[in-house]
């Protein structure tokens, strides 16, 4: 039995929207006609929907544009598989989705929308949370989801504090604090060796460590997620050709000592 297939269309903005709608449609058959597609909840596709955006940025990462491309798909059609979701009880369909962004979008920009004149990003950005007070949000930091990432959180905290004037003035004072926090934190391991243990204070100080350096990370430009993800990457891309190097010498890791393996990271340096 042949099955005929959506077209592929070609593109343009008039064909950008019969894509949209094609993908729409695909959907409609979907939730109708697979068992698969037809049990999943708002709740069942949660975990996958996470999975999902961070393939996107692993592909953003290695700068893999097809990679992006496909993942950009793939959140796509997870977007348009909630609002199909939404429909079915009525609450709201793609449409619904699509107008309330854009209308955010609208009130969010009176500098284009409006007679607002702002002079640069900041300024945008000050805005942007001020609007954001008035449409009812109870504080600033109301709108960082619970569920990000400790560092990401740090980084959004940060932003949207300075976004109301809450912020250090220069870096140097940023910088000041990071070596403040250091001394602390110091101060207080160095208590633990002499056996005047308390983990939970070791905890905290380590904590306004890192929350400083993210500020510090912000004031220079610098994405901490990003730096300490590129990071990771490279340990696991140093980590690995050490493994190779040690299995070409029937070796276990475990077998050789920190020199052996100091000769093979020290070249993995260099790749």
């Amino acid at each position: 039995m042949s099955v005929k297939l959506p077209p592929i269309i070609p593109k343009n903005r008039s064909n950008e929207l019969l894509a949209f709608n094609r993908l729409l449609d695909i959907m409609d058959d979907l939730r109708e006609k697979c068992p698969w597609d037809r049990k999943q909840t708002l709740e069942s596709l949660r975990h996958l929907t996470i999975e999902e955006t961070y393939e996107l940025s692993d592909a953003i990462l290695e700068n893999d544009l097809q990679d992006i491309k496909k993942e950009l798909g793939d959140i796509m059609l997870h977007l348009v598989f909630y609002a199909k979701i939404g429909s079915e009880t009525e609450d709201f369909d793609i449409a619904d989705v699509l107008n309330g962004i854009c209308e955010k979008l609208i009130n969010r920009h009176p500098h284009i929308y409006g007679d607002v004149v702002v002079a640069d990003e900041e300024e945008v950005k000050k805005n942007w949370e001020q609007l954001k007070l008035k449409e009812g949000n109870k504080s600033v930091l109301g709108g960082v989801p619970k569920s990000l990432p400790a560092l990401v959180k740090a980084m959004r905290i940060q932003e949207k504090a300075r976004g109301v004037g809450f912020d250090w003035e220069e870096k140097s004072q940023v910088w000041a604090k990071v070596e403040e926090e250091m001394e602390e934190f110091k101060e207080h391991f160095n208590a633990e060796t002499q056996e005047t243990i308390d983990k939970e204070k070791a905890e905290a100080e380590f904590g306004d460590v890192l929350f400083s350096l993210v500020n510090y990370a912000r004031f220079i430009d610098i994405n901490p997620e990003t730096a300490l993800e590129r990071t990771n990457k490279k340990f696991i891309k140093r980590f690995q050709y050490l493994e190779s190097k040690a299995s070409e010498m029937n070796k276990k890791l475990s077998d050789m000592t920190l020199a052996e393996m100091d000769v093979f990271w020290e070249e993995a340096k260099k790749i």
